[in-house]
């Protein structure tokens, strides 16, 4: 993936966002937007080069069970989560 916030969508139908080529300050505001655009069924792919858990408790305060969370890859070098609208 390149460094850049993403809208594309790959071969699982997957939107993919890249977090790493995303300001610090609006990355919050960017991913909450892309989750609102989400339909019920819809993943989106997050990739970000630390484990977001500030993030993850504010989405859990804000979506509650409406967002499933998975992750799909969580090293030191960055995370992969998948996160689906319910």
């Amino acid at each position: 993936m390149s460094g850049c916030a993403s809208s594309h969508v790959n071969n699982d139908g997957v939107y993919l966002f890249d977090a790493r080529g995303v300001a610090k300050r609006f990355r919050h505001a960017a991913i909450f937007g892309a989750l609102d655009a989400l339909h019920p069924g819809e993943t989106m792919r997050f990739t970000n080069d630390h484990n977001p858990l500030p993030l993850l408790a504010q989405l859990g305060a804000r979506y509650g069970h409406a967002i499933e969370v998975s992750y799909v890859a969580n090293q030191v070098s960055g995370v992969v989560i998948d996160f689906r609208r319910q």
